[in-house]
């Protein structure tokens, strides 16, 4: 008998809906305004199931331009959706720029406003003066976060990211992927992308302070330049650490970045769980590859 593999899913919530991102596919799932269920399969670059995709380090760079474009290309799906009964559209070029502005505002709220506010400081130590830049860094990304939790439009959002969550762990656990059976599951999830970038930023703190505390313009250069290079090594302890999630160790490491999905996520109501069932049923099913099946299913093989 061939060799079982496993793979991971994950996805991320979008506006009235979820996505999940297979081996082969990209599949959404939407609560159409008239409360029946769409969805929608696309196949996914070779870029994104590539070799590169599986290579330590290059497979963090690929994931997090995986994560930029396609997770804005599924926004703009959502929205488009949630327009169509008015007859409004967004265009693909509008995409780019608002991918354009939120890189930009992410790198200048989380990167170079924190760098700013620690020279303020004077700091003339370098290892004291990166350790501030890295905490001023952590508490802008935990308040911006608790900030946005608090728009009722994104409370929404963030119970179909609960529901996605609710999802892949039913499916990881082999349940049957009915409401009642994934509702009892967590709403956190060890690779969920809020982990991700809790683990960036206290990655960001160790490799900004070997760069030291050279003139201002080469600090900000290094906050742009190192950011592929953070976002890989970020990715690869996510990796490790969903592979030996049942590491006290690992746990520990990892607990912060779970926190943080508090924020994050919401308890989904049954609706939104069928929605993000839809969507991981789909997956498995494009992808039709007999070979992947469930980790708890694995083990038992």
């Amino acid at each position: 008998m061939a060799e079982q593999k496993q793979f991971h899913y994950g996805g991320q919530a979008v506006i009235e809906g979820v996505m999940i991102r297979g081996r082969k596919y990209l599949v959404t799932a939407l609560r159409k305004p008239d409360g029946t269920v769409s969805v929608d399969k696309q196949p996914l670059p070779s870029l994104y199931t590539g070799k590169l995709r599986a290579m330590p380090l290059f497979r963090g760079i690929i994931v997090l331009i995986e994560a930029l474009v396609l997770g804005m290309k599924t926004l703009l799906y959502s929205a488009n959706e949630a327009l169509e009964e008015e007859g409004e559209k967004i265009s693909g070029g509008w995409m780019w720029l608002m991918l354009i502005v939120s890189l930009a505002f992410a790198v200048a709220l989380f990167f170079l406003a924190p760098l700013f506010l620690t020279n303020l400081l004077n700091i003339e130590d370098w290892f004291l003066f990166n350790l501030v830049d890295g905490l001023i860094r952590l508490a802008i990304f935990v308040l911006y976060l608790w900030l946005v939790s608090l728009m009722p439009d994104i409370k929404r959002v963030f119970a179909y990211h609960g529901a996605e969550h609710k999802t892949v762990n039913g499916y990881e656990a082999g349940v049957p992927l009915e409401p009642e059976s994934v509702k009892k599951f967590s709403k956190a999830h060890i690779r969920c992308g809020g982990s991700f970038l809790f683990v960036v930023l206290i990655i960001a703190i160790i490799v900004f302070s070997i760069v030291g505390k050279p003139d201002l313009w080469l600090l900000v250069l290094s906050r742009v330049l190192l950011l592929p290079v953070i976002s890989a090594l970020g990715y690869e302890v996510i990796y490790f650490g969903a592979r030996h999630a049942d590491n006290i160790f690992v746990k520990i490491i990892l607990a912060p970045g779970m926190w943080v999905q508090s924020f994050t996520t919401r308890e989904p109501d049954n609706s939104q769980l069928e929605v993000a069932i839809a969507a991981m049923k789909a997956v498995v099913e494009a992808d039709n590859e007999t070979s992947i099946i469930p980790p708890a299913a694995a083990k038992a093989v």
